[in-house]
């Protein structure tokens, strides 16, 4: 660390009042000012900064290059943090004790920011749940993937591979994480029936993660007109709300996805679930969780929470993503206050398709 000279003159009535002390003392970090996007009280995307006094020795600072937009931010909009969990960029600077990052690498990150690290969920490698998780919304409300930069633990970053593109990369921080996640822990298998409800941010991946796995893909919707598009991304058989409300003929489904942004008619699906088999909520609805009661007890169902990946699963995400050539359907804005704005306008009236990406300006 470069140092500076103090010096410090004092005078003492004994026979040393001549005497000079002199002290080295750290130069302060620089200071790292950049610019943020976030919420206010009234829904308006308000231009700010913030900083931060330096690089901690196991931080790393990145130059945001490309944002994604969730559903997650409509909900944040009217508060004063900073919108948006993913983020992609390019490695700026890395602390003195960070070895996985070095300048010009492109990172990513997601819903997680930090975690204790000494937890048994930390310990089992499920961070995602640990007591004092650092979590888009709760914390770390400074930063976030709406600004020119971001300064983050390295140990909750992740490198972007090579055949992802950064506005390919940025919905799969999150929304990709989170089909995935519940894919890939809770038993699926390449054997299963698998159903899809909804054909839109989550849905879209879901289809395409799910086919890779070699799945049969069941695709659920409101409307006949994204059968084409649902089949094209890998599904095996496409199905309307108004054909399950007709009661055709659908085989049984072991595991089933809501990505649709309202809650079904629990009753229809629970008809063309398998016995033992699991439903995965994976949209954020606030409204309560009622289903038939004897048809999820008497046929052995699951109801599944699941939320965003913890690193191992986020990794293996990417891994898989890459190997397999998965990519969001995305539109893109440029990352200035008036293209969040019309971003986040497009979301709520429900016309992005299907991922919106904010591009930083070069």
């Amino acid at each position: 660390m470069s140092c500076r000279l103090i010096f410090e003159a004092r005078d003492f009535d004994t026979p040393f009042h001549a005497s000079r002390n002199f002290m080295l003392l750290p130069i302060p970090p620089q200071m790292i000012i950049f610019t943020i996007f976030k919420g206010s009280p009234s829904g308006n995307i308000l231009e700010s900064t913030t900083h931060k006094d330096g690089l901690k020795s196991d931080e790393v600072l990145l130059k945001i290059t490309h944002a994604g937009l969730c559903g997650t931010d409509l909900h944040y909009k009217t508060h004063d943090i900073v919108l948006s969990h993913e983020g992609v960029g390019i490695v700026q600077e890395v602390g003195s004790e960070v070895t996985t990052f070095k300048k010009g690498d492109r990172a990513g990150w997601g819903y997680l920011h930090n975690s204790c690290g000494h937890c048994d969920e930390c310990f089992s490698g499920n961070e995602i749940f640990c007591p004092e998780r650092a979590m888009y919304g709760f914390a770390d409300k400074d930063q976030g993937g709406f600004a020119s930069h971001a300064v983050w633990k390295a140990g909750f970053l992740f490198h972007i591979p090579d055949k992802i593109s950064p506005s390919h990369a940025a919905p799969l921080m999150c929304a990709g994480g989170t089909v995935f996640n519940a894919m890939h822990l809770y038993g699926m298998l390449p054997t299963d029936r698998v159903g899809i409800i909804g054909v839109g941010g989550l849905g879209h991946l879901a289809i395409q993660f799910a086919a890779k796995m070699g799945c049969e893909v069941v695709v659920f919707s409101g409307t006949k007109e994204k059968e084409k598009e649902a089949k094209g991304l890998g599904a095996t058989e496409f199905y309307t709300t108004k054909d399950l409300e007709q009661k055709v003929e659908i085989g049984a489904i072991k595991h089933l996805f809501v990505t649709a942004s309202k809650q079904p008619d629990w009753t229809s699906y629970l008809n063309i679930l398998a016995p033992r088999a699991t439903i995965y909520p994976l949209t954020v609805s606030t409204d309560a969780l009622t289903l038939p009661y004897m048809q999820l007890v008497g046929n052995g169902i699951t109801v599944q929470g699941s939320i965003c990946p913890s690193r191992g699963t986020h990794v293996k995400m990417l891994r898989f993503a890459a190997l397999h050539n998965i990519k969001p359907i995305v539109e893109e804005f440029p990352l200035t206050k008036a293209g969040i704005e019309k971003a986040m306008e497009k979301l709520e009236n429900g016309d992005v398709r299907y991922r919106a990406v904010l591009v930083a300006e070069k």
